[in-house]
């Protein structure tokens, strides 16, 4: 392992979309950086299409207790601290751009297992992560919502979705009540409409363009608000 960075960031749906443009261009600004991937192989391919020492591949399924607490091991052995979490990580299984779900005839399932990836699971993963960042004077954690959780332009269709993306965005506001803001940084963004897997091809914003706010919130000096919800960054109604 080389380190060559004081500043250490855990992204975490790392090998691919968004989460792959945040390792990039965080290592590009010189921080070490944890690519986490469900699939150890996915993530290592991942890690080394970026051709970077600061990219280390790191296997997580955020859902997982095994795998978080493994994680959180391997960072307090090789590392001693952790100054960033962004959770990219998310899944969207109750409809799609071209067939969406009615809340009248929801998947159960779909919107328990929605809740286990996009809601609980960044839960567990700060919880495990919060000793290894009190350790740094300026810890940040940026939350990947969507607009289809804004209680404030909410729409039909894709429950699943919007009610884990709601609770994601009040998780945000309760860690920011709880944690000490002189010390933590939490918000939550809505990237936009982003062409990556989710997206498709026909959406507005290039991976560039749907990364820009996420790494403003980590790394950024002006970025001091904690509890807020952002867009372009810009904060925006909840």
């Amino acid at each position: 392992m080389i380190m060559n960075s004081d500043k250490l960031a855990l992204v975490t749906g790392g090998n691919r979309g968004m989460g792959l443009e945040t390792c990039r261009e965080l290592a590009a600004m010189g921080w070490q950086v944890l690519l986490a991937s469900r699939s150890m192989e996915a993530g290592i391919e991942a890690a080394q299409s970026l051709d970077s020492d600061l990219v280390e591949a790191v296997k997580l399924d955020v859902t997982s207790v095994a795998d978080i607490e493994a994680l959180a091991k391997h960072i307090d052995s090789s590392y001693g601290h952790l100054d960033v979490i962004i959770n990219n990580a998310g899944i969207m299984i109750d409809g799609d751009a071209h067939k969406s779900t009615s809340i009248c005839a929801a998947d159960i399932d779909a919107i328990e297992q929605s809740l286990r990836v996009n809601t609980i699971a960044p839960i567990m993963l700060i919880n495990a992560m919060l000793p290894l960042m009190e350790r740094v004077a300026d810890a940040r954690i940026v939350n990947i919502s969507s607009g289809m959780g804004q209680l404030s332009d909410m729409g039909g269709n894709y429950p699943g979705y919007r009610i884990s993306k709601t609770a994601l965005n009040a998780l945000t506001r309760i860690y920011a009540a709880e944690l000490d803001a002189g010390k933590f940084k939490i918000n939550t963004l809505c990237p936009g409409w982003v062409r990556t897997d989710m997206g498709g091809d026909n959406a507005d914003l290039s991976v560039e363009e749907g990364v820009d706010t996420a790494i403003w919130l980590a790394t950024s000096a002006d970025a001091q608000h904690s509890g807020g919800y952002y867009r372009k960054r810009e904060l925006i109604d909840w």
